[in-house]
């Protein structure tokens, strides 16, 4: 039902023409220029009866798929991409076959309403992929705040209320919006917070609605190709397994625990490792044909350094922290011993740590892989501090001196016809939120451990620094993030206390980041010209929306799938291994349980990693220096050292065969065919990669459903892991693990 009457001060599209010819109108950044229309037709109908169905149908779906495959060994996120793609066929179909007839609501006055109001049109895309976008919460999968539920369940075997679950996933997911809202006038409104990533999703938008006249439509196309993905499915999802990791050399190599070490794409190094299976290829890292070749080779370049130089020199080399004791690759927790560390045994019946037993197992000692992966971590949040100081800096505060100085561009004039939201709107949403956060802290405390003054300190943090990463974000599209900082701040303030360290992060990271993807968005309502109260209203909803089938999803697995999680106790092709959810768990150990002074600090073994953060920062000023001294060699300021150093960001939970699949992959979508076959890259590349997504998500889900939950499976040596048996062991003399050989 068309919900919303054209405003009074509606101009038809050809007047704007005119305005938009105005040369001091048009927006100073080349980029936005070239992508984004400078006219509007305000008469556009946006509340329609086909966005709310499509746009609610799209934000519970991909709510539910994301959160499904959250628990999965290859945790496959489906992107608003996806949405965008499949969408514009069905709204285009309802526009077609939807009666036309006019009626009125009993009780709505003389207003007239119609199930059709015209053409399928951009603006109601718009809000239907911004629903999509809540309901992958802005790309990340699932809202974060599940974690700590599934921590609770499925590691520390704990107990946690439903009504506490949702109250803690609802108000992370929401914190953000009510400080977001009040900063839209500084890095939304002005022309030269541009947001780049955004221009991504204009360009999508106008790509798909221009005329169709080739043979081979984008609609059919992505049906083929989603008819294709689906069928395949099955083959690597339930049939052939074994094609998910296809690790040669381990085939080549069964008695050898080095060249298993070296060729395993789960548990080593994954050198040669490829797989037939897209969830491998899309899983951590997103599709890789919606990412631009250059950050591909970037990313290439830091995980090649890392996992190929770094790692062997350090583990077969030097020996590092005895790296031998333990697997080369493993996000698990370690004695001294080589003995996976029991963690429940010093939990005591506080839920916090229990430090006889504490001492009585000793120090806990990470593997080579991981405890390099916290100090690159370090490594990167001080480099992107320091690289985009000195690199950006002068640009960042020039832009936003301009944007307070410098007039109204053509698309803040555009949005001007609209109504805007009233800053009272943000007001209420930011006090309720914290009033409920707050009970929930001093009411609820004994299931989330955090006390009332750590929520205000955690979203002071965010709150103070939402606006300078919102401008580094919207000037250079580089989002520094704030977990590993939170998550040390509180282990040092409240050591012993695992679950107030991971709500202490969640609020104090996920609000933050949060309110940076809610102006993201906002910006790209801006440039497609969409009523602020619609976007508001719409991201609003679907994060609701999505955050309750979330935590309703994840409840449901957690209590239906025998051992979830416990990838000792489940079968080895079983999927239900939480690759995302062991990290963070191992993070609560760390950070919240043990706490940073017995790991990082006097206390444990990795406080030198403490000296990456001073490398870090310098790293950058090298770099910039260099630059300053050698101003004609060009190739010195592409030296990203926050991409570089960050490349392997996402591992663990991710693996090399990720990796190499991801990049193999993009390297032939964005390199070979983008410049070999540019056409055929512009009309199908983001359209295959929706296609692929969604072929492959709803074959697991008809998969689990018709034979998962009957516990029907297939056993020969095709559905029998990744046969990499001996990657997992040490090699160091003496150390007994079961299935190893001892040295």
């Amino acid at each position: 039902m068309e919900l919303q009457p054209p405003p009074a001060t509606a101009t038809k599209l050809s007047e704007l023409d005119g305005a938009a010819a105005d040369e001091d109108d048009l927006s100073p950044i080349e980029e936005v220029r070239l992508t984004v229309t400078n006219a509007d037709d305000p008469t556009l109908p946006v509340w329609t009866f086909r966005m709310w169905f499509l746009g609610l149908l799209s934000c519970g779906l991909l709510s539910f798929l994301n959160q499904f495959f959250a628990y999965r060994t290859e945790p496959l996120v489906i992107t608003q991409i996806t949405v965008q793609v499949a969408t514009l066929p069905i709204g285009q179909f309802m526009a077609a076959v939807l009666p036309e007839a006019k009626f009125r609501i009993p009780g709505l006055g003389p207003r007239l309403f119609s199930l059709n109001p015209g053409p399928f049109n951009m603006k109601e895309h718009v809000l239907i992929s911004i629903f999509a976008n809540a309901g992958s919460a802005f790309g990340s999968g699932s809202a974060y705040g599940v974690g700590i539920v599934n921590i609770i369940k499925a590691f520390y075997h704990r107990g946690i209320s439903f009504f506490a679950g949702w109250l803690l996933i609802i108000t992370t997911q929401v914190l953000g919006y009510g400080w977001a809202g009040l900063l839209r006038k500084y890095v939304v409104e002005p022309a030269h917070m541009w947001w780049p990533a955004t221009l991504v999703q204009v360009s999508l938008f106008r790509a798909l609605h221009e005329r169709e006249e080739q043979r081979m439509s984008r609609a059919k196309f992505f049906l083929i190709a989603l008819i294709c993905s689906f069928s395949w499915y099955a083959v690597p999802g339930y049939l052939f397994s074994t094609l998910t990791n296809i690790s040669w050399v381990c085939w080549a190599f069964s008695n050898s625990v080095t060249a298993q070490q070296i060729g395993s794409g789960m548990h080593g190094l994954g050198l040669g490792a490829l797989t037939l299976d897209w969830t491998a290829v899309a899983s951590f890292l997103f599709s890789p044909l919606i990412c631009p070749f250059f950050a591909i080779v970037n990313v290439f370049a830091g995980y090649a350094m890392i996992i190929y130089i770094v790692i062997p020199i350090a583990y077969w080399g030097f020996n590092l922290y005895s790296a031998n004791r333990f697997p080369i690759f493993s996000s698990h927790l370690f004695t001294a011993q080589g003995e996976k560390y029991n963690i429940t045994a010093i939990v005591n019946d506080k839920f916090e740590l229990d430090i006889p037993k504490y001492e009585e197992q000793g120090q806990i000692h990470l593997s080579m892989f991981f405890a390099l992966t916290y100090g690159f971590g370090f490594a990167t949040i001080a480099s992107t501090l320091t690289h985009v100081a000195f690199f950006y800096g002068r640009e960042i505060y020039e832009r936003y001196r301009a944007s307070h100085k410098g007039k109204a561009d053509i698309h803040t004039k555009l949005m001007r016809r609209y109504k805007d939201i009233p800053s009272w709107w943000f007001h209420l949403l930011l006090v309720v939120t914290l009033v409920v956060s707050l009970a929930l802290c001093i009411f609820l405390n004994d299931e989330v451990q955090m006390p009332w003054w750590g929520l205000v300190f955690a979203s002071a943090l965010a709150f103070i620094f939402t606006l300078p990463i919102s401008i580094i974000t919207a000037t250079t599209n580089q989002t520094p993030g704030l977990n590993i900082i939170t998550e040390y701040i509180m282990g040092v303030i409240l050591p012993g206390r695992p679950i107030a360290n991971v709500c202490f992060k969640t609020y104090g990271y996920i609000s933050m980041a949060q309110a940076v993807s809610f102006l993201s968005d906002f910006k790209l309502g801006h440039y497609m010209k969409i009523p602020p109260r619609s976007m508001f209203l719409v991201q609003f909803i679907g994060t609701i929306l999505a955050g309750t089938i979330n935590i309703a999803v994840a409840w449901w697995l957690l209590n239906s799938v025998t051992n979830i999680c416990q990838d000792d106790l489940l079968p080895p092709d079983s999927p239900w291994t939480c690759p995302g959810d062991r990290v963070f768990f191992d993070a609560s150990v760390i950070w919240g349980l043990v706490g940073p002074r017995r790991i990082f600090g006097k206390l444990g073994n990795y406080r030198d990693m403490n000296w990456f953060f001073l490398g870090g920062a310098i790293g950058p000023i090298i770099v910039w220096l260099l630059h300053k001294a050698f101003p004609k060699q060009s190739w010195i300021p592409l030296i990203n050292l926050p991409v570089l150093l960050g490349a392997t960001g996402m591992m663990p939970p991710a693996t090399p065969l990720n990796y190499n699949a991801w990049v193999l992959v993009g390297t032939i979508f964005n390199f070979f065919i983008f410049r070999y076959r540019k056409q055929w890259w512009q009309r199908y590349n983001y359209v295959l990669s929706a296609a692929l997504d969604a072929g492959t998500a709803f074959m697991a889900v008809l998969l689990y459903f018709s034979l998962g939950m009957e516990n029907k499976s297939m056993t020969w040596w095709g559905t029998n892991g990744e046969h990499c048996e001996l990657a997992a062991c040490p090699t160091a003399e003496g150390v007994k693990v079961d299935g190893c050989p001892v040295h």
